[in-house]
């Protein structure tokens, strides 16, 4: 049974979204996906349910992403997906609504977090206030962020990579970039589609970006068989893809992380820099997983440590979660 005042903590990801139970931890972990009757607008399916769907409904069923870019891109469907999300952490029907803190991107607008915080009250939220991404990420990575001294988080997600210094409690400097894991993804099927003439799916892209993809050339040498559609022929056709060829197709996206990652560190105060050095970098997200991406930033910011987290696909929850225990008056 959750306490009356129940406190709620949500990384509300492009890809998956996490929910943070005071007192309880983590307890639900679901694809940011909902299915949805065209010719009704009713909901059909919210969640894992909703994720099989993707690519295999009739012309009726259409399963979206109501977030792009770690932002709301269709209103009602978040609100929705929200109001299933505590439903199911809190119960069916809830005598007394939870208070929520919702992540979001280092460099939303006033809109979009505007929109986000309706978004969360209209699913039935006492009170929704906001943290971000990283902040929140380097908390549950376990960095001292408390203190005089700089951290510096690379949060790679599915829709945005936030990257930022962090120094007594705050972000010192940060920047935000809307490419992360689902570009990557885009990246394969485009660079598939242009090469091979093949038409590949969102979620064999994922399994090849995971089980063959590499941040640099000569990471690792891998392949593997790739089932699609001939765009010549119209027939199912398989091919065999290398990781060298994943390298190519993810070469662009990657550089601009790389460029990003040198703008902030530029323009972070000499101290802190200093603190960096000694301390490291730490990434987290589950674009972090990416192979090889640790040490393609290690070599690109002139050896600075770079680590991936314990726990990167759950850090922005766990941050989170760790942030509703401590905060006062919430």
């Amino acid at each position: 049974m959750f306490e009356i005042s129940a406190s709620v903590g949500i990384d509300l990801g492009t890809a998956n979204s996490l929910v943070y139970v005071k007192g309880k931890g983590i307890v639900l972990r679901e694809p940011s996906v909902v299915a949805i009757n065209k010719v009704t607008d009713e909901v059909m399916a919210i969640g894992s349910e909703a994720q099989i769907m993707i690519g295999r409904t009739p012309d009726d069923i259409l399963a979206v992403r109501p977030l792009k870019d770690g932002v709301i891109s269709n209103f009602d469907l978040t609100e929705e997906m929200i109001r299933q999300f505590l439903f199911k952490v809190i119960g069916r029907t809830f005598w007394f609504k939870p208070r929520v803190m919702i992540c979001i991107p280092a460099q939303i607008t006033p809109v979009e977090l505007r929109a986000i915080q309706e978004a969360g009250e209209q699913a039935g939220a006492k009170k929704v206030t906001t943290i971000e991404e990283p902040l929140a990420a380097a908390i549950g990575a376990g960095l001292l962020v408390e203190e005089p001294t700089g951290n510096m988080v690379i949060d790679i997600g599915g829709g945005t990579c936030d990257i930022a210094v962090i120094s007594l409690g705050g972000i010192v400097c940060s920047e935000s970039i809307r490419v992360a894991g689902n570009k990557f993804d885009s990246d394969i099927m485009t660079y598939i589609k242009r090469e091979h003439h093949l038409t590949i799916g969102e979620c064999t892209a994922e399994n090849i970006k995971m089980t063959i993809g590499a941040a640099y050339s000569g990471a690792r040498k891998l392949d593997m068989q790739v089932c699609g559609i001939d765009l010549i022929t119209g027939k199912p056709s398989n091919l065999t893809i290398y990781t060298e060829e994943i390298v190519t197709a993810l070469s662009a996206s990657v550089s601009r992380i790389i460029e990003c990652v040198r703008r902030v560190l530029d323009n972070t105060p000499p101290e802190l820099s200093a603190d960096i050095l000694d301390r490291g970098i730490v990434l987290t997200g589950g674009g972090a997983l990416l192979y090889g991406l640790d040490e393609l930033i290690r070599r690109e910011t002139g050896g600075i440590p770079t680590m991936i987290a314990d726990d990167p696909l759950s850090c922005v929850a766990i941050g989170t979660g760790k942030a509703l225990e401590n905060a006062k008056n919430f």
